[in-house]
């Protein structure tokens, strides 16, 4: 939620092993209606004998390269153009709205019922949460919260919050989704609690900038231990890198809203030996209004000012202004009101932790810095392109009714990553995880398994590994606080992508032939 040099060319430590597959059917008759060639070309994948292994594990290159021009082959054959034409037409969520190869037809609606929430007044507890403060740098705290640490051989995921908010944004995943998972949650420095614990800034006497009110950041020079920092995206990225690498110990499912969106794609992109896969909740698609010294730097020498401590006299004017504006209470409540579709949705503590927050002493200049950092080293879009090249899971969901973050930039994503899952609900704004958490954790529950099963446990709403439907509609029917409640959940799939998994496994293969051996 939003209130206002990369390396390790390695492959996601997620990959689909299939040791064997044995073909149905040796000639394909391309003048046959669809179905009927799916029937005479189906591929049907068989777990190797023992005895299999060796002859598995000593594939050469060149054998691996035939097996990839076979598929590939079989997959332009089982799309011939006269049917990928008729698939390529528009699929619109908004009226507004148009992008191509999203088909028109939408599956029969049908009703699904999941489980809700742990109901704590009928005796039902949630996972425990823990928390912790983690020092990174001097005088730079990372408030972190955990749950599911008794789960030792589960997956580890790793949620990232929106800015503005923080850890106290994801309570209702670390409760439920702990009893299945090791979850973890961790404040961005610069909000939430990581904010630092002294002044950044001094003045010309050596002593706090203190100027009555406990305002830090306002001093005359910035102290010996803040002459770098700056609350950008690269900042963060490493940030997230450092907490897992130091504190989680492996690599995790990273799950991310709005900016923690962003930050979760960037350091997946730079970072795929320590990411298992990547969930996008609405993320943003760009951060950052300044050019980034390292792609731009006769640009970035335009601008006098980067985010750094302290701040020039001409920005404490306009950020002092600013800043009475947007921390408001009022300002704060007409906020929630945008991004939260369902206003019965409770948000008392969401909104006293935001709060919490605008009160704290280095509260106004962390603000100022994060408006004006410059953006990251990779766009939006080049983060994703890295990340489909190293064949890191991505899956995306979206609550259709945001405001800011319209479904047209999931979409967007969707037609750049055709094969990766899109999920869509409604009613459900900008933060789906607090308002329909219910949904967005039966979701991830099912992605999860799906990556963890290798594909032998099929996506939430697909009764096969293979996306037999590449659209559909279901109706999600769950309990909230003694009541039924439901939403709509739209479900973009690719008819291409087990030939786009497979292609991608033997890719890798070639590229790391170890992988063949597992």
């Amino acid at each position: 939620m939003d209130l206002i040099s990369c390396g390790h060319p390695t492959v996601s430590s997620h990959r689909v092993a299939i040791p064997s597959c044995k073909f149905a059917s040796k000639t394909l008759d391309l003048k046959r209606p669809v179905v009927a060639l799916r029937r005479r070309a189906q591929i049907s994948c068989v777990r190797a004998k023992p005895q299999d292994n060796a002859k598995s594990e000593n594939l050469d290159l060149k054998e691996r390269l035939r097996l990839l021009g076979l598929l590939e082959g079989l997959r332009n054959r089982a799309n011939p153009p006269e049917i990928t034409v008729e698939s390529r037409s528009y699929y619109v969520t908004d009226s507004d709205v148009g992008l191509t190869n999203f088909p028109k037809k939408v599956g029969e609606v049908a009703k699904v019922v999941i489980p809700g929430l742990p109901d704590e007044s009928s005796g039902e507890r949630g996972s425990q949460i823990s928390s912790g403060f983690w020092e990174w740098k001097p005088n730079l705290l990372v408030h972190y919260e955990k749950s599911g640490v008794e789960n030792t051989s589960a997956p580890v995921v790793l949620f990232l919050p929106g800015f503005g908010v923080g850890t106290f944004h994801y309570e209702k995943q670390l409760k439920d989704l702990g009893r299945d998972y090791r979850v973890w949650t961790l404040d961005f420095l610069g909000q939430g609690m990581s904010l630092p614990s002294k002044d950044p800034t001094s003045n010309k006497e050596g002593q706090e900038s203190n100027d009555g009110e406990g305002v830090w950041g306002f001093g005359d020079k910035s102290e010996p231990w803040a002459q770098e920092l700056v609350y950008s995206v690269d900042l963060w990225k490493d940030q997230v890198q450092n907490f897992i690498e130091q504190v989680i110990g492996e690599p995790v499912y990273v799950v991310g809203n709005s900016l923690g969106g962003f930050v979760a794609l960037y350091f997946a992109a730079c970072n795929p030996h320590l990411v298992k896969g990547v969930t996008l909740l609405n993320a943003t698609p760009f951060w950052g209004f300044l050019p980034n010294p390292v792609r731009s730097p006769r640009l970035s020498k335009l601008f006098p000012w980067a985010g750094t401590f302290p701040l020039p006299p001409s920005v404490r004017k306009l950020i002092e202004f600013v800043w009475r504006k947007i921390s408001d209470p009022r300002s704060i409540q007409e906020v929630l009101k945008q991004v939260y579709a369902d206003h019965s949705t409770k948000v008392d503590k969401v909104f006293s932790r935001i709060i919490e927050t605008t009160q704290h002493p280095a509260a106004a200049a962390s603000f100022a810095s994060i408006m004006c950092a410059p953006q990251g080293q990779l766009s939006f879009r080049e983060a994703l392109s890295r990340c489909q090249k190293q064949g890191i899971p991505i899956c995306l969901m979206y609550g259709r009714e945001d405001p800011w973050v319209r479904p047209i930039w999931g979409l967007k994503i969707k037609r750049q990553l055709p094969e990766v899952p899109y999920y869509e609900i409604s009613p459900a704004g900008h933060c789906p995880h607090d308002e329909v958490p219910e949904v967005v954790n039966f979701l991830l529950r099912g992605w999860i398994k799906n990556l963890e099963s290798q594909g032998s446990v099929p996506l939430p709403f697909l009764e096969e590994p293979e996306y037999i439907q590449s659209s559909m509609s279901r109706e999600v029917e769950y309990v909230k606080e003694g009541s039924r409640k439901s939403v709509q959940v739209r479900f973009l799939g690719s008819k291409s992508s087990f030939w786009n998994q497979m292609g991608s496994f033997l890719r890798s293969s070639i590229s790391n032939p170890r992988i063949l051996s597992r």
